[in-house]
């Protein structure tokens, strides 16, 4: 069976258990996404066309929500909260220690697709901040060197990226 033909199946089972109910679009969009870690061009057609939903409202929504990707996210999903509390408490420099040993800078995955790093605003936690959320687990007063702990719990801490040569301090 070709991945088409696996995507195509996958995604008649998610709009059927919703019985194509236009209603149920964002519900629709969020199972495609669970299952794929992000929203494919095919799976966003065939919603159209089964759903009879035009194509730019499908990709209007998704863009829209945050929470919903138009690119491969990682496995693994890490979110730092950058808002007002945490950001007092050093969540930039949780950020820049996760890009230094993800090697990729927020928004991005990493090349093996094991890893995504973002931030928000604010998660709505912030008598535990600084507050990083990793694959949906919270983790709260964390501190810069606890990050290598979370790493390991969610699998492993990845090698960092290497540096090109000629790059960094003092080149």
């Amino acid at each position: 069976m070709t991945e088409q033909a696996v995507l195509t199946g996958k995604v008649d089972e998610i709009i059927a258990a919703y019985e194509a109910k236009p209603t149920a679009l964002i519900m629709i969009l969020q199972e495609v996404q669970e299952v794929y870690r992000y929203l494919p061009v095919e799976a966003l057609e065939q919603i159209s066309k089964r759903m009879d939903i035009a194509l730019a409202q499908i990709y209007g929504v998704a863009t829209f929500y945050k929470s919903f990707s138009l690119t491969p996210r990682g496995k693994h999903h890490v979110c730092v909260c950058t808002g007002t509390a945490c950001h007092v408490r050093n969540s930039r420099s949780i950020v820049e220690k996760l890009e230094r040993d993800l090697g990729i800078k927020r928004g991005e995955t990493t090349e093996d697709l094991e890893y995504t790093l973002e931030t928000v605003n604010c998660v709505g936690a912030c008598a535990l901040g600084p507050v990083v959320i990793a694959d949906g687990k919270y983790w709260g007063r964390l501190t810069v060197s606890d990050t290598d702990k979370m790493l390991q719990a969610l699998g492993g801490k990845p090698a960092a990226a290497p540096r090109a040569a000629g790059s960094g301090r003092g080149a």
